[in-house]
């Protein structure tokens, strides 16, 4: 990644925050979500509407969030997190068959060498801030040294985003703990969304972003298949925020990241930021372009990981309808996986199931479909954060976004 990036529902066990002075667990308001503003996103949902459709697949959170006013590196504000996902569950210990694709490779996911090359992913994924990736790296590890599973869990998959303008990265404050607890807190029940587990910093198109989920399920006529989607949203520039074909963003250009403190943020990437306002800055305050979004995507269709490459170049289009370019400061890394036993019950030969892929392309639909939806629920989700040398990053508010879509005729 490039050092200059700038870039409801909720229940208790999904969404762990760290904050000074508390140690139990606090639950994310829920706020509405996408379809329950009536946005009209198209495709049948999952029972969550989450990755979490996808039978057998585990998500979990754990957020840290602390202090407040100047940066002071090591010390904070803190605002990060790591999230994980399990495909089998952290019981099962079946690769998954998978695939990744990156449409601008400014960024990190760990392992996926071993993934393409074997077509399999062991274990879980994992997502978190950039300059954490290696202590997230080792504390998979360990966790499986703890558990016996050192070998099946040895080149685990991490990716990041930059979170740096809300939180103090160079702290690295993300501990073997706090991974440890996003792989044993994970559920198969609602996601926690917004500014949570790796997402906690983020900001995607100017507004605050984060974790965001989506799921389809298709028709029986087309095999009944469930895909799910879960993206970590930290790109993208504001006026070329596009929701179901409005302008989003070119109809709340306001808005726009500002500092609260007394004196400009020490980051020189965002040390001429103005002043807040009641309605925040009205330009856009620090280099647009350079964050990242990473998305995994989940399916029980029987698909091989070279049709799982394919589910994962489909993402794009989804990014696309929202405003994202692929932008050259931008890591957009995407990873699917299908859940679809793959081990030999006896002997050396495996016996797996392939979809024709002249039936794939309502896949690829139901991909573009629950990326389009993921991201606007992980801006829907979140809420305003101010966060290291007084940064304050506003949440799409969702009676500008409903208006924005009256105008065009979209509700």
């Amino acid at each position: 990644m490039s050092p200059l990036k700038p870039s409801a529902l909720c229940v208790a066990v999904c969404c762990l925050m760290v904050l000074p002075g508390v140690g139990a667990a606090q639950p994310a308001p829920a706020k509405a979500r996408a379809r329950e503003l009536g946005v009209p996103l198209g495709g049948q949902p999952g029972v969550l509407d989450a990755i979490t459709d996808v039978p057998g697949v585990e998500v979990g959170h754990s957020t840290l969030i602390s202090g407040q006013g100047r940066l002071v590196v090591g010390k904070g504000p803190v605002r990060t997190g790591v999230t994980a996902v399990w495909p089998r569950g952290k019981a099962g210990t079946a690769p998954v068959f998978a695939g990744t694709y990156a449409l601008n490779g400014n960024g990190e996911m760990t392992g996926t060498h071993w993934v393409n090359e074997s077509g399999l992913l062991y274990g879980p994924m994992l997502l978190t801030n950039t300059a954490s990736v290696g202590a997230v790296h080792n504390a998979v590890i360990a966790w499986g040294v703890k558990r016996g599973r050192s070998f099946e869990l040895s080149l685990p998959v991490v990716a990041e985003t930059w979170d740096g303008v809300l939180n103090d990265i160079d702290g690295f404050h993300v501990k073997q703990e706090h991974v440890f607890r996003a792989l044993d807190g994970a559920s198969r029940g609602p996601v926690a969304e917004g500014s949570v587990g790796g997402g906690t910093g983020m900001i995607c198109h100017g507004f605050k972003g984060g974790i965001g989920t989506a799921s389809r399920k298709l028709p029986e006529a087309q095999g009944g298949y469930t895909l799910g989607v879960l993206v970590q949203c930290n790109y993208g520039r504001r006026r070329l925020l596009t929701v179901a074909g409005v302008p989003v963003g070119e109809e709340i250009p306001d808005l726009q990241a500002c500092t609260t403190g007394e004196r400009p943020p020490s980051n020189p990437i965002i040390h001429e930021m103005p002043a807040c306002t009641k309605q925040g800055a009205s330009l856009p305050s620090y280099p647009e372009g350079m964050g990242s979004i990473i998305v995994v995507v989940a399916t029980d269709a029987p698909l091989l990981p070279h049709q799982l490459q394919r589910l994962a170049r489909r993402v794009p289009l989804g990014i696309a309808k929202m405003g994202g370019l692929g932008e050259d400061g931008s890591g957009d890394l995407f990873l699917a996986f299908s859940t679809q036993a793959t081990s030999p019950r006896a002997g050396a030969v495996s016996a797996v199931s392939m979809l024709d892929n002249e039936h794939m392309n309502p896949l690829f639909e139901a991909t573009v479909q629950a990326t389009q939806e993921a991201i606007l629920n992980a801006l829907l989700a979140a809420d305003t954060m101010t966060g290291a040398d007084g940064i304050r990053v506003f949440a799409l508010p969702h009676d500008r976004l409903q208006e924005a879509m009256r105008k065009y005729g979209r509700k």
